[in-house]
């Protein structure tokens, strides 16, 4: 990621829409040049492939018995729930317990869920959900820091409690069940009766009972993806107050030009210890997140990248294992983003800047602030609790994870910034040139 650094040099013309075209041909120069790069670029990380250990068979067994649930119907399904005993209650509840304690921020969330992944290496999808929930924080935080000048506070506060919500539940909902399965572990036998006592949906139980008996990671993992992507689809997507004061508002489109429809995997280098050692950004782009069917896509295309290639394994582990999450960019980032306000760059004028070098030099950088200097503690809402699980389209993301062609989004990555910040110019051209 990083390239040869080039100190940049101020911009000589006054910001604003006319620079922003004057400077169109390069950025768009800049993005096809990046294109090419990106494919050699995306090449070298796809040298050596991983199995993930895709059982068919396991596939098809679970897929029959979750089509086995649905002939029986919700009714059938709360009879045979099992009775608990006092010592079930007493784990559940220390299980929740812990959930709360952990699910605090997107900061704790985060870390929680690494630490599952780093004691259990088999939980593929706590590794995936731990660097996904690292791209929510910086999400989040982009709100206070590089968009900025795109939102009214009112926007960014309902883009933060989308992004905030859809962090929240998906570890509300997740975390249990991966604690389920490290309890299962230390008592060695399954406690995945409990499921129903954390609202989890029928659809996982079948997923952690074949998991307990092979340790087929990459199937777990695909059901997870299906499961936590429908458990927020109704409760967050389609919820009628963030249909109508962000996914059908004209800035969550916009977004994608400013890059935050990228998740990103920053790729630690051997032998480095900090984000001055990343150099390269393995990742996807989003491409529709208001379609449930794409964001199934993405979740398994993103696995399959982040644990099927070997060097970008090997380098999102040495970041996660390196790096604690701040939710400043400058995590990954520092040659371009700093989470201190006071070495910032003030100037209005932010995309001549960064058209005219790789790197930017202290007191030049682009404002990310740390996710706390960000924004306070949100209080939970009221969450439904039905089971999301009604017909057979769940099945349907049952398949084996491929890695995507191009799976090097560095140079996409700094272009969404880039394109960030032009218009960051041409919003400070309209309110007079004020930093």
């Amino acid at each position: 990621m990083k390239q040869s650094p080039r100190n940049p040099v101020g911009p000589a013309s006054a910001p604003g829409l006319k620079d922003f075209l004057r400077r169109l041909p390069s950025v768009i120069g800049e993005a096809v040049k990046g294109k090419a790069a990106g494919i050699a670029d995306s090449n070298r990380l796809r040298e050596e492939r991983l199995s993930l250990g895709w059982d068919e068979a396991a596939a098809r067994t679970v897929a029959t018995e979750l089509e086995d649930i649905l002939r029986r119907g919700p009714a059938a399904r709360a009879a045979q729930e099992e009775t608990w005993s006092e010592a079930d209650r007493a784990l559940a509840e220390e299980i929740a317990l812990a959930t709360g304690r952990a699910g605090s921020s997107n900061i704790t969330r985060t870390e929680a869920y690494l630490a599952c992944y780093q004691a259990y290496p088999e939980l593929h999808w706590a590794f995936l959900a731990h660097m996904v929930s690292r791209n929510a924080g910086w999400n989040m935080t982009d709100l206070r820091g590089r968009l900025a000048d795109l939102l009214d506070e009112s926007e960014k506060k309902s883009h933060y409690r989308f992004l905030e919500r859809s962090n929240a539940l998906i570890f509300q909902d997740a975390y249990p069940q991966l604690l389920l399965y490290i309890k299962s572990r230390e008592l060695g036998s399954s406690r995945f009766h409990l499921l129903p006592y954390f609202h989890v949906s029928g659809f996982m139980r079948p997923f952690w009972e074949r998991f307990w008996i092979d340790r087929g990671s990459a199937l777990l993992t695909v059901g997870l993806i299906i499961n936590e992507q429908n458990y927020i689809e109704k409760r967050v997507i389609r919820h009628p107050y963030y249909q109508k004061h962000i996914t059908d508002k004209l800035p969550f489109h916009l977004n994608s030009l400013a890059g935050l429809n990228q998740v990103v995997f920053p790729l630690l280098e051997a032998g480095s210890d900090g984000p001055d050692g990343v150099r390269r950004l393995a990742g996807r782009v989003v491409s529709d997140f208001g379609s449930l069917q794409d964001r199934i896509a993405l979740g398994k295309s993103l696995y399959a990248m982040l644990m099927g290639l070997r060097a970008v394994r090997s380098g999102a582990e040495r970041f996660a294992a390196s790096v604690p999450h701040s939710g400043s960019r400058s995590d990954y980032w520092p040659e371009l983003f700093t989470a201190n306000s006071k070495e910032a760059l003030t100037s209005a004028v932010q995309g001549s800047v960064l058209l005219e070098g790789e790197t930017l030099p202290p007191g030049m950088r682009l404002f990310s602030p740390k996710l706390l200097d960000a924004w306070g503690d949100t209080p939970y809402e009221p969450i439904t609790r039905e089971d999301w699980l009604k017909d057979h389209s769940a099945l349907d993301g049952i398949s084996a994870p491929q890695p995507p062609y191009l799976c090097d989004i560095s140079r996409e990555h700094r272009g969404g910034i880039i394109k960030a910040a032009l218009a960051h110019d041409v919003a400070g051209d309209k309110d007079g040139g004020q930093p």
